[in-house]
């Protein structure tokens, strides 16, 4: 199950196994809480950076009413493609 394993690893693992059902959830959540710190904080690329602040601002367009329904995009469409 493991492959090469440093010291802290296997003490982790030791101590684990030692522990009730409840405690062993305790811990899982706690590891779980210090991952999801990390990753909030990981740099992102400005690819993605640009791409979350179109995001936010298409979702504020929609919040605004500034949007058109797929059956106004229909009959706007009719109007180019056949005239007014």
């Amino acid at each position: 199950m493991f492959m090469e394993t440093s010291a802290i690893d296997k003490e982790m693992y030791d101590y684990f196994m030692h522990l009730n059902e409840a405690e062993k959830k305790s811990v899982v959540q706690m590891i779980k809480t210090f991952l999801q710190s990390r990753k909030e904080f990981e740099r992102i690329s400005i690819e993605r950076y640009n791409k979350e602040i179109e995001e936010a601002e298409a979702e504020a367009e929609v919040e605004r009413g500034e949007s058109y329904s797929h059956a106004e995009v229909v009959k706007m469409s009719k109007q180019w493609t056949h005239g007014k």
